[in-house]
């Protein structure tokens, strides 16, 4: 691994896209938030397939349309 120095991290940066300084501006919050934190951060896509088994048996479209009966009265 090379070491770098601050102003040369700093310089490299400032070569970036706008999108792409922003974007790691972004990672490096999260980073910085993980350490303070000292907590694992999560994706909302860990609670993928949390709760299936309640719709286990029930046909997703006629549980929309009894939804919109109810509406209408």
């Amino acid at each position: 691994m090379s070491n770098y120095t601050y102003d040369d991290v700093l310089s490299r940066i400032q070569l970036l896209a706008p999108d792409d300084q922003l974007r790691l501006l972004e990672d490096l919050a999260a980073i910085v938030r993980q350490r303070i934190i000292g907590e694992p951060l999560h994706s909302i896509l860990e609670l993928e397939g949390l709760g299936q088994e309640i719709w286990e048996g029930i046909d997703a479209q006629e549980y929309v349309n009894q939804e919109r009966d109810a509406w209408s009265g």
